[in-house]
């Protein structure tokens, strides 16, 4: 009976196919890393910049959101809410006008304080003012102090030197206050747009600090129509407490900085931070309907009123 006859495979035969085998997956592998040496390294650098650029967005979000913080928990204490009252009028008649302002300022210096000039000479650019004045009329402060956080009592303020270029002026401290209070840091170097800016001060005033206080102090103080009297009380109950907005410098054109803090009247005369929580500038003024409009004085103009109110201080 014929038997199949399987022929036994060389063991010779068997080898040389194992070993092209192994070959062509070495070939296989060395070729894969190549071609990964070769892509990889340029998928990496493509993508570094939009790493770089998330990393830096992150860390600006980070920023934006510690900075008014930050600023407050530093500086608090020497941001004080101004209050004051003017008069207009003719010589030895009655006052045709008694209007009361309040405004923001920060020590700059031993005694001293930075605000706006159109807080501390309220009449300083109002039209209905300068109608009068150029009728003969003139303009007097009747009172004008600054409450400071942490300090129960009001500081009396007498004006310094006020700015002939632009809205700043320095205003003196008339009692012991000053050595309690640590001078802010003015920045050094011109800014740049794209900064980060915090802006901080008493936005609405005596209004803005009640609608922050508990609330039944806010509910007795609500209808009170006496701003310093109200002003005294959150004084008393350490309630003054300035708040702190941050944006961007959108624009820096002379001394003039605009940016995007938002803010309301009784903030003028508040200090604009940099990032490093050093002062840029004063807040100035606020353009309606434009959320961007926020304007500044340059901190620079300063240091020349600071000298100036030295000067005369006796």
């Amino acid at each position: 009976m014929p038997v199949d006859f399987q022929p036994e495979e060389e063991p010779a035969a068997s080898a040389w196919q194992r070993l092209l085998q192994a070959v062509l997956i070495l070939f296989l592998v060395i070729a894969v890393l190549d071609v990964t040496r070769c892509w990889f390294p340029v998928k990496s650098e493509g993508l570094e910049p939009e790493v770089r650029a998330l990393r830096h967005q992150v860390e600006e979000l980070e920023q934006e959101q510690a900075m008014p913080s930050f600023v407050l928990n530093r500086y608090r204490d020497s941001i004080c809410y101004i209050f004051g009252i003017y008069e207009i009028g003719f010589p030895h008649h009655r006052a045709l006008t008694r209007t009361r302002i309040s405004g923001t300022g920060f020590v700059v210096a031993d005694g001293l304080i930075a605000t706006n000039r159109h807080v501390a000479e309220p009449w300083y650019g109002d039209p209905e003012s300068d109608a009068l004045l150029s009728k003969g009329a003139s303009a007097s402060l009747e009172k004008m102090v600054a409450y400071f956080p942490g300090s129960p009592a009001p500081v009396n303020l007498t004006s310094a030197a006020l700015s002939s270029e632009g809205d700043l002026a320095i205003v003196r401290m008339s009692d012991g206050a000053a050595s309690l209070l640590r001078p802010l840091p003015l920045a050094s170097e011109k800014p740049n747009p794209g900064e980060l800016v915090a802006v901080v001060g008493y936005p609405m005033g005596v209004l803005g600090m009640m609608a922050k206080a508990p609330t039944p102090v806010y509910a007795r103080l609500v209808f009170r129509h006496d701003e310093q009297g109200t002003a005294s009380e959150l004084a008393a109950l350490s309630l003054i407490r300035p708040s702190a907005t941050c944006g961007h410098l959108g624009d820096v054109v002379g001394d003039k900085l605009i940016y995007d803090a938002p803010t309301a009247h009784g903030a003028s005369g508040g200090p604009v931070f940099n990032s490093r929580g050093e002062v840029i500038g004063v807040n100035a003024a606020y353009i309606d309907g434009f959320s961007g409009g926020t304007l500044g004085i340059s901190s620079q103009a300063l240091k020349a009123l600071i000298a100036q109110a030295r000067q005369r201080k006796f």
